[in-house]
């Protein structure tokens, strides 16, 4: 079949421009701001700070953008994967003739924006161990300065103040004012802190902290800059944010959490009444064994003071006197009579010396002779040589003589 031709009245053709406008009208018209569920896909984080992505669903999809300024006040970090509900206009994109949402806000489906921007920050930072237990310090048990980070109006001041001055009066307490709701608060917080640092004199101690309210009230506590800055500091730190149930992040970073600014008092500031009692306790805990020891000691001594020697101090004497003199004449008793024995056994030796001794012989009439020479006695005349000098001696004096001859024996 020949081609037909356009008929003589038809419109006047469209550009593509002018179609897009078209379509732009009406489009943006007809869905001025919508809710968009579907799941994250294609984010791309610019160096702007904007955010591309692809919504999806099993059957379609649609591209988003959410502006920086938008994307800062997210109260969670928009990820690939995430299952989201997004609020915003719809937009024709004319260079590319294509649509896209332009995102105002955005929620996660099944879990609220706040609770997960909480568990990725918490992921976050527990992976770089500011939470971890072995960065926990000791708090100091009598602390004599102590700082609190908070609004000064508020109430959780108040009842830190009345408590901590009704346990213990002279404890000094330094008030750094910091806004503790709304935005900019974990800024003001995070400088309080670093102020703390410098103080003159230095604290012992800092608590950082409010009264009640509700997650969003409390959501400062869980921002990073107060988390990081309650993780540096050089002061022990108790978190005393006033929500029982919820833990926030400043509670995991702390040395010690407080489920209220009431029990922060409670637990850094010593109560006078207790720490009396408490000395009270120990003085007669230790006040015992000494008292045992000393009944001890006094039956020692008593039974020592009821010895005869203590008692009857002169009957001792005198018993030693008697001992003492009945030892002396057993001593002379003894010395008598051994030297009695002894003179015994000397005449008895000299007796036996005596029957035993030539001179003894000498006297019944018998003579010693020896050669004059070398003095021994001679017993054989073979010994002898004519010319010979001879002693002899006799019982009363000695002779002298010559040998003129020798006989030998028979």
């Amino acid at each position: 079949m020949p081609a037909s031709s356009p008929p003589a009245s038809s419109p006047q053709p469209l550009t593509v421009s002018e179609l897009t406008r078209q379509v732009k009208e009406s489009l943006e018209s007809t869905f001025p701001r919508v809710w968009v569920e579907g799941e994250v896909t294609d984010l791309v984080r610019a160096r702007s700070g904007h955010l591309y992505f692809t919504l999806k669903d099993d059957r379609a999809q649609l591209r988003g953008i959410v502006w920086r300024s938008t994307a800062a006040r997210l109260p969670f970090r928009l990820e690939n994967g995430q299952a989201v509900i997004c609020f915003g206009d719809l937009e024709v994109y004319a260079a590319r003739g294509t649509y896209q949402l332009v995102v105002r806000r955005a929620e996660p489906q099944g879990v609220g924006g706040l609770q997960l921007a909480f568990e990725q920050l918490k992921r976050a930072l527990t992976a770089e161990g500011l939470f971890a237990v072995e960065r926990k310090r000791a708090l100091p048990s009598f602390p004599r300065r102590l700082g609190f980070v908070t609004s000064p109006s508020g109430a959780a001041i108040r009842d830190f103040l009345e408590i901590a001055q009704r346990r213990s009066p002279a404890i000094q307490i330094v008030v750094i004012p910091a806004t503790v709701q709304g935005r900019g608060a974990a800024s003001t917080i995070a400088a309080g802190i670093a102020a703390a640092q410098r103080l003159f004199p230095p604290l012992d101690v800092l608590v950082v902290g409010r009264g009640g309210g509700s997650l969003e009230d409390l959501w400062c506590f869980n921002e990073e800059a107060v988390v990081r800055a309650i993780a540096g500091s050089h002061l022990p730190i108790v978190s005393a944010v006033g929500h029982e149930v919820d833990v926030t992040l400043a509670d995991l970073a702390a040395d010690r959490r407080a489920a209220t600014p009431s029990e922060a008092a409670e637990l850094l500031v010593p109560s006078a009444d207790e720490l009396r009692d408490q000395l009270q306790q120990t003085h007669r805990r230790l006040l015992r064994p000494l008292q045992h020891q000393l009944r001890v000691l006094r039956g020692r001594l008593d039974a020592i003071a009821s010895r005869p020697l203590f008692v009857r101090p002169h009957q001792s004497i005198s018993d030693w006197r008697h001992r003492l003199d009945d030892l002396d004449l057993r001593s002379k008793r003894a010395v008598l009579q051994h030297t009695a024995a002894a003179r015994q056994r000397l005449r008895q030796a000299t007796a036996t010396l005596e029957a035993y001794s030539p001179l003894a012989v000498l006297q019944r009439g018998y003579s010693v002779t020896q050669r004059a020479g070398d003095g021994e006695p001679l017993r054989n005349a073979e010994d002898l040589q004519v010319g010979d000098r001879l002693t002899t001696r006799l019982h009363r004096g000695q002779v002298i003589s010559r040998v003129e001859r020798t006989e030998p024996s028979s």
